[in-house]
């Protein structure tokens, strides 16, 4: 089952998500994790490392022995 996360704003970025999922601490550390872990990492089933990546209600993220995140509308 994927986590469920509430977004506040329109999107977030698939860095913000790294740390809001407790992955990673820093956006230095969330460059390193998307370079080293970027094979492992699907947007709505495609390969995406980018950091920049926005990322709206509706898209889930799967990374590959880290988990499942489900973006949500915040209410």
């Amino acid at each position: 089952m994927a986590e469920e996360i509430y977004l506040k704003t329109p999107y977030i970025t698939l860095g913000q998500l790294l740390k809001i999922a407790d992955l990673v601490s820093s956006g230095g550390q969330a460059k390193w994790f998307l370079q080293e872990y970027g094979a492992d990492i699907l947007v709505n089933g495609e390969q995406d490392a980018r950091r920049g990546r926005k990322l709206y209600p509706g898209d889930k993220i799967v990374i590959k022995d880290h988990g499942e995140y489900l973006m949500k509308v915040d209410r």
